[in-house]
């Protein structure tokens, strides 16, 4: 059986691409396809694989400036030869999941959330102003072309990430999807036994829907220590304006990483995500979460009281108040949080069970769904 795995794009390391990691892992055979590759912007996982890319790749600037590409991205998808191939796995949050399968083959969409430029995301990548009137054209040729490549036709099966990407597949494309969540590394990450220090952590990515402005003034308001890791591009308008409290680290190594989840009090969580491997990695050092309430929070995190060990706090609302308030609210009960039942949690989104339950989606693929 020929597989070929199809991504979206490789520009850097983020949470799909640890998924692609594991799919690659998992058929060291296949054959990779992507839009377009950054040579060395990728684990040497993924890099020492042959990748075969589009015609998107000999674009100048292109692994920089992506998005001013995007009309073309369908056409770049269609372009893709894949021809000879029985299986064919996308691993899509664009148009990975729209390229043309060979007659008799079967496709599998592994689909981390619907394109979140034209759907769900509009607001915060587009904005409401001139550029959200001038662009909204090509959103909605967008939408009508991502509906139309998602039918039974082109997609056999898609298995989603998280509830509320399985939801968001039923709104947009009207498909059922099986909810198989992305594998995370806890093996490398463990609670280190001590007692926490006296700061909260913010892993931040800088863009729109992350909200880490919205953290960074709760905690202007509450005082507390807050450590911020990562970068992106709008980190450095943000550190400008940050409270003398908030402590910026930038990009850190994956063991600084796992420390700084160890020592911290928990975890600050604005954004709405679609699945969220950040919130699992700060369990898996058995650290709460202080989270949104929404996306991938919801099948990631356990409030207080429910049925089950808790494993963080959710909040209702994207702003500095309510996040205040949740701070408060978790440390009036911070006693209630047993590192070892949160790393217990944790523990069931290693790549096991990832492993297991992608593989039996795959196998009970047909071509009539």
């Amino acid at each position: 059986m020929r597989v070929a795995v199809v991504h979206d794009w490789l520009t850097g390391m983020r949470g799909g691409e640890r998924v692609l990691e594991e799919l690659i892992g998992l058929f060291p055979d296949a054959d990779l396809f992507t839009l377009f590759h950054v040579p060395g912007a990728v684990s040497a996982r993924i890099e020492e694989r042959p990748i075969r890319t589009s015609f998107l790749d000999g674009l100048p600037g292109i692994g920089r400036h992506y998005r001013l590409w995007l009309p073309l991205y369908p056409l770049a998808a269609s372009r893709l030869d894949l021809t000879g191939y029985d299986r064919v796995i996308s691993c899509s949050h664009a148009v990975a999941k729209s390229v043309r399968v060979p007659a008799g083959a079967l496709h599998l969409s592994y689909c981390l959330t619907p394109m979140r430029y034209v759907w769900d995301g509009r607001d915060a990548y587009l904005g409401r102003g001139l550029f959200r009137l001038l662009s909204a054209p090509l959103a909605a040729a967008l939408r009508r072309y991502d509906r139309a490549t998602s039918g039974p036709d082109r997609v056999h099966r898609f298995v989603a990430i998280s509830e509320a990407v399985a939801g968001r597949i039923d709104a947009c494309y009207s498909r059922r999807a099986a909810v198989v969540h992305p594998p995370v590394d806890v093996d490398r990450i463990r609670p280190d036994g001590r007692e926490p220090d006296d700061f909260y952590l913010l892993v931040g990515g800088f863009v729109p829907y992350k909200k880490e402005a919205i953290a960074l003034e709760a905690f202007r308001r509450n005082g507390r220590r807050l450590v911020v890791v990562g970068d992106g591009p709008g980190r450095r308008r943000l550190q400008s304006r940050a409270p003398a409290n908030a402590e910026f680290r930038g990009r850190v190594s994956d063991a600084e990483l796992a420390g700084l989840y160890a020592r911290c009090r928990a975890l600050v969580y604005p954004q709405e995500e679609d699945f969220g491997l950040v919130a699992v990695e700060a369990q898996a050092a058995g650290r709460p979460v202080i989270a949104y309430g929404r996306g991938g929070a919801r099948d990631t995190v356990r409030p207080l009281d429910g049925p089950a060990s808790a494993t963080g706090m959710l909040f209702d609302s994207q702003d500095p108040d309510t996040l205040a308030q949740a701070v408060e609210g978790f440390e009036k009960r911070e006693h209630d949080f047993d590192p070892r039942a949160i790393r217990s949690w944790a523990e069931g989104f290693g790549p096991d069970r990832f492993r297991r339950e992608f593989l039996e989606q795959l196998e009970g693929l047909r071509p009539s769904e």
